[in-house]
């Protein structure tokens, strides 16, 4: 559907790789057609039935080894998974943040007993994960945050706020940012998970109205004299939070990156072919020189956007891709992918402010990408470092 003539990177052009591609499209052709991915907009969730049809067909935890019951795939599967949820239209799931954001903090840095203990439910779905980072005063400057969990014997007593937590109303478990130590800053962080199925004191608030992304649950969750037992907490020692986080930021953002390139090839590829069949005054729009010029700039930058992800993705596979390159891609490609689809959006007229087509909810759904993953300002603040 690319719009695009760009060479597909290698690794991801090994026969596997593009037979679990075709697979994965064929899996949300029949489980996500517009009419399910309309009811999950106006439902504002996705039901829990879509995650075990996604686990059932082997999506859920694509890069965590057999072992701990995961397909035992690395991050091109997950990167796959991405571009065909992009490229499908399928708004909301947050399946990708369950598998190469939540399951490789439990992966990399839990005890072998962690690993046994969690990774199996996810990769079944029978626990559908979120990260609780953000808060009513501290968002991209996680070493603001208020959240506290206090030593009480061996159980910690989890107090504080959350909020804008994607999969929110679903997740049954947490990784929560806490403060163990208030007065050592950064090296007072640390990640406690939390299974809130039986877990008094914790609340879920509202699933928040948002300007896009409505099929996503995004939600205010409250801890008051939440207890969980010492085991879980995410490695050996308390302090780490900080560091483990700043760990896995590189692969967040490069997923944005990912995300953001799949729509924009999307957006192009139903653009070009709407002002190819749109008549005024007598012609397609496409050939309207303006037209001709608008689509020709937008595809010479998607086309950038397109080699700058391929070769993070292949530095990222390599473990190469260090924290400022994941930046420049993050802020880079999501503020293209606001321009793009604008300019897009443009060439539909009226129809293009309508919220039935694709175009329109593109639009909307992309602003965020700009803020979360840690704002586009901030990704300029850590480039900036390397200067």
């Amino acid at each position: 559907m690319s719009a695009l003539q760009v060479e597909r990177l290698p690794a991801l052009a090994e026969e596997d790789i593009v037979i679990f591609e075709d697979a994965v499209g064929k899996f949300f052709d029949e489980h996500a057609p517009e009419a399910r991915v309309a009811r999950w907009r106006e439902d504002g969730i996705v039901e829990r039935a879509m995650w075990t049809e996604a686990a059932e067909a082997g999506l859920a935890c694509l890069s965590i080894p057999e072992e701990y019951g995961g397909m035992g795939g690395d991050y091109r599967h997950e990167v796959v998974l991405m571009e065909q949820m992009g490229a499908k239209g399928v708004d909301g799931f947050g399946l990708s943040l369950h598998n190469s954001i939540v399951a490789p903090y439990i992966y990399h840095y839990g005890t072998e007993d962690q690993k046994r203990r969690w990774l199996p439910k996810l990769a079944t779905c029978e626990y559908v994960a979120a990260i609780a980072m953000t808060e009513p005063g501290a968002g991209s400057d996680l070493q603001g945050i208020k959240t506290t969990a206090r030593l009480d014997g061996n159980e910690y007593v989890i107090n504080g706020s959350k909020t804008f937590i994607t999969n929110g109303q679903t997740a049954n478990l947490i990784i929560v940012v806490c403060k163990t130590d208030p007065n050592q800053g950064a090296r007072g962080t640390s990640l406690i998970m939390v299974e809130t199925d039986n877990a008094p004191g914790f609340e879920r608030g509202r699933n928040l109205d948002k300007l896009g992304m409505e099929a996503a649950d995004t939600s205010e969750l409250f801890f008051n004299d939440v207890r969980v037992p010492t085991s879980n907490l995410l490695g050996e020692g308390e302090g780490h939070g900080f560091f483990q986080l700043m760990s896995q930021l590189p692969q967040e953002r490069l997923n944005i990156a990912v995300q953001g390139i799949a729509t924009i090839e999307r957006a192009l590829a139903l653009t070009i072919d709407y002002v190819k069949q749109r008549k005024a005054f007598g012609k397609s729009i496409l050939d309207f020189q303006n037209t001709q010029f608008v689509l020709a700039e937008c595809k010479t930058e998607a086309t950038v956007a397109r080699v700058f992800v391929n070769h993070c993705i292949d530095q990222h596979l390599q473990g190469k891709l260090d924290a400022a390159t994941a930046s420049m891609a993050k802020y880079w490609v999501t503020d293209l992918e606001n321009s793009i689809i604008d300019r897009c959006l443009q060439f539909f007229g009226g129809f293009g402010y309508m919220a039935e087509y694709p175009i329109a909810r593109m639009y909307r759904d992309s602003r965020v990408q700009r803020i979360y993953g840690g704002a586009n300002e901030v990704m300029k603040v850590l480039i900036s470092r390397t200067l």
